[in-house]
């Protein structure tokens, strides 16, 4: 090996290659140099290294990358800094136990006499006493290198540890010394890949229990707000839902889980049924507003997931029966085997019934929004029907699941629960790296829009040929704090003024100028009626050309999301 290629920075690469990272989403500073020595010496022993112009884009594309393959990836920021920029999104891919490793260079610890020592003023100015206490509270796993053998286990250890359930963000911290150091000739390395935990199986006795329960129930609702990344949960779910007569809701929805045209699906909103006897809360942190709606005076309530009790919550009050921990869809094929079908037929048909009255209802809500300005229900219609079977879109307050025709399971990704903003545009930009040839969609509010940096991402776009279709639910303002506001304060001030306080945005920049910018298609529609032929000239764009695509379009504001 070459001095560079036997550095701790190159063991430290070619350990996340053999973990199985495809690429290193990476925002360089000054505590970079042995990594980009040790790339450039030997770039195949490497994952991908790209080039991302902003930390909390290259934490969003990490993000949807994983949601559309289950592959965790690897985020490398600069120092305190660049950790900063980034925490937000390890924000969100805590809440939506997403697995990547996130690193970041940590300032030199001497002053003289070692490779990597400090040779900058900022390198003083950066120094922390405990730098990791930026993300400690939201990832699974940090440490700080200190020897440069140290590379490939730790990168090992870190990925274990973020794909065992319940799956989350590692981190690590990489003084500039062990990454330029060479590696000791002689050392027993031991070079492995990541094994995770298997998932937990449900505990029979609790099964038993359940079905029991479901048995006993004459109004059963399962509400469940995810789905798995490598869709085993949507056929399972279906199914039993099916054989048992139990009504499905989807509130609050991160990812879909069974396709719109499902009999037992019976919607994205908030509240179940106040006379559900029986309630399953499958994998679901928030399944529904305690002070709205909580399940009515003898209700029995079980939680199943990875972690039934979400213990990264502080506070997490709702009612509990049964908690059992499992893998989600082993824990329904048990529960399916387990309780009998009791009055499944006589209920599976007053369902699929409401079901199909409520995608009639929806269907007729989103075309009557076809106006000037035009409405989120219309815009999500209309997304959906130039969705094919491969095409998933990301939404941040943009898309409606209920007024769209979703195909499948994860075709409809939501911002998580954690409310990070700008999180769907780097999102919709890792899933495209990942699935080339694919349509890909970000939709999100205006507010969002500029939160994701969109000059970065629009950069990426090009740089990187992600040809993803952009669509910008433009009303002017903060909608989701005006209606905040308002709910909690009906006959206030605020809601009687003509301009809520800290809510407008007006006067906006032209978005499209933005993704012109970046040589992308881009155009503003103000009248719904326009939508559909400017989403196919957006298709072309994508399609034929090869370039990414900017719908601005003017929408109604709602009073309902």
């Amino acid at each position: 090996m070459t001095d560079q290629a036997n550095t701790g920075a190159a063991a430290l690469l070619r350990g996340l290659k053999r973990c199985g990272v495809s690429y290193l989403f990476a925002n360089a500073g000054t505590d970079f140099p042995p990594v980009i020595e040790a790339l450039a010496a030997d770039m195949d022993a490497a994952p991908t290294a790209l080039t991302i112009p902003h930390e909390s884009v290259a934490v969003g594309m990490a993000h949807g990358a994983y949601l559309v393959t289950g592959q965790p990836q690897a985020v490398m920021v600069h120092v305190n800094v660049g950790l900063a920029n980034a925490v937000m999104g390890v924000i969100n891919a805590a809440s939506d136990n997403v697995p990547m490793l996130v690193m970041s260079g940590r300032t030199p610890i001497t002053e003289a006499g070692r490779k990597g020592c400090r040779m900058t003023p900022i390198q003083y100015g950066q120094e922390m006493y405990d730098q990791a206490s930026l993300v400690r509270d939201l990832v699974k796993y940090t440490y700080e290198m200190r020897y440069p053998e140290q590379g490939g286990p730790l990168v090992e250890r870190a990925l274990t540890l973020a794909r065992s359930a319940p799956c989350g963000p590692v981190y690590l911290s990489l003084p500039k010394e062990p990454l330029s150091e060479p590696v000791p000739e002689g050392l027993p390395l031991r070079e492995a890949s990541p094994v995770p935990a298997s998932a937990a199986m449900p505990d029979p006795d609790a099964i038993a229990t359940a079905a029991s329960w479901l048995a006993e129930a004459e109004r059963p609702v399962l509400l469940c707000q995810r789905g798995d990344t490598a869709g085993r949960l949507a056929p399972v779910l279906s199914v039993f839902a099916r054989n048992h007569g139990v009504a499905v809701h989807e509130p609050f929805s991160i990812r879909n889980v069974l396709p719109s045209t499902d009999p037992m699906l019976q919607g994205y909103g908030p509240a179940a049924p106040k006379d559900a006897d029986l309630v399953i809360a499958l994998d679901a942190d928030t399944p529904w507003i305690e002070a709205l709606h909580a399940p009515g005076a003898g209700a029995r309530v079980i939680h199943i997931g990875p972690d039934p009790h979400f213990a990264r919550m502080p506070v997490r009050g709702y009612q509990t029966d049964l908690a059992i921990t499992a893998c989600p869809a082993a824990a329904l094929e048990a529960l399916s085997m387990a309780a009998p079908s009791g009055q499944a037929a006589a209920r599976g048909a007053a369902l699929a019934e409401a079901s199909a009255a409520r995608r009639d209802k929806a269907r007729a809500k989103a075309e009557a929004g076809a106006t000037k300005p035009m409405s989120a229900e219309w815009i999500s219609l209309c997304v959906s029907r130039i969705m094919d079977e491969d095409a998933v879109a990301f939404s941040e307050l943009g898309l409606l699941p209920g007024f769209m025709d979703l195909k499948g399971q994860n075709r409809h990704f939501n911002n998580v629960h954690a409310g990070g903003l700008g999180w769907a545009l780097p999102a919709a930009l890792g899933a495209q790296l990942m699935r080339p040839g694919k349509l890909t969609i970000a939709c999100c509010g205006d507010g969002s829009y500029m939160f994701a940096n969109p000059p970065a991402c629009h950069q990426v776009a090009e740089a990187l040929g992600l040809p993803i279709l952009t669509i910008i639910k433009n009303n002017g303002l903060w909608n989701a704090v005006r209606r905040s506001v308002v709910s909690g304060y009906p006959d206030g001030a605020a809601a009687r003024a003509n301009a809520v306080p800290l809510t407008d945005l007006t006067p906006l920049p032209d978005f499209t100028l933005l993704a012109q910018a970046s040589r992308g298609h881009a155009e503003r529609v103000e009248d719904g009626a326009d939508l559909p032929a400017a989403l196919d000239r957006a298709l072309h764009a994508i399609r034929t050309e090869r370039r990414p695509a900017l719908i601005d379009c003017v929408t109604e504001v709602s009073d309902s999301h």
